[in-house]
């Protein structure tokens, strides 16, 4: 039977909880800034760096747990529960109409069944994730997947997984997007690259939270975010 300690050990950053610690800020930061000061740019340019440092704690996650079944549980039960939180957050004026927008966790455990599917060689559950994710309105498409991907190809060759990943955003630079250096003018997303460092330098900061704290902040902030949206709308 497989277990956590036959798995291959990832030569880049395992110090996972300080990594999730810094996505749970950024994306904090980037949810205020969307909710409340959406012409300040500074909080989505810091808030980039939360979605792929998720993508890779996911990847640890999938190579080091003794249950990927309850693993995947967990991501779906808090992906379903943060939905109404999510929509009341961030479209609380036409949430109805956005019902179908579904939030980061189902993304993240759509990406993370889809890399289990391709690592285990379920070509057929593979595609069916792959075709979910492209085809419906998940935060970030097939990203999560490519990332993850990424992550689990390249977890023993940490060179060729940070080449692949600038490789990746790069093209962010290319189009146009919502960020301007004169008449130029580029796609916020190229700032993902900010968690490269996190990801790719070892630290052992030795934090120990619990593991349901991080499943728990993601609704929970989206909570508080969505009550002070509807108590400004009413006021």
């Amino acid at each position: 039977m497989n277990t956590a300690l036959e798995q291959p050990k990832l030569q880049t950053n395992l110090d996972t909880d300080f990594l999730k610690v810094i996505a749970c800020i950024t994306m904090l930061i980037d949810h205020i800034g969307g909710a409340f000061f959406p012409e300040v740019q500074a909080f989505r340019i810091i808030g980039r760096t939360a979605f792929p440092l998720f993508c890779y704690c996911m990847t640890v996650g999938l190579l080091y747990t003794r249950d990927i079944k309850k693993y995947l549980l967990r991501l779906a039960v808090f992906a379903a529960v943060s939905q109404p939180f999510y929509l009341l957050a961030t479209h609380p004026f036409d949430w109805r109409e956005e019902f179908f927008n579904w939030n980061i966790f189902f993304t993240l455990f759509i990406s993370l069944l889809a890399v289990w599917a391709f690592k285990e060689r379920k070509w057929l559950l593979f595609a069916a994730a792959l075709f979910v994710i492209s085809w419906w309105n998940f935060d970030y498409s097939a990203n999560g997947i490519i990332l993850m991907l990424i992550f689990y190809l390249c977890r023993n060759k940490p060179l060729l997984g940070l080449g692949l990943n600038i490789l990746f955003w790069l093209p962010c630079l290319m189009h146009g997007g919502e960020l301007a250096v004169g008449a130029y003018t580029f796609d916020r997303q190229v700032f993902a690259m900010l968690s490269l460092p996190f990801i790719y330098t070892r630290t052992n900061f030795r934090l120990k939270i619990p593991k349901y704290a991080f499943y728990a902040f993601y609704p929970a902030h989206l909570a508080v975010i969505a009550i002070i949206r509807l108590a400004i709308l009413h006021r």
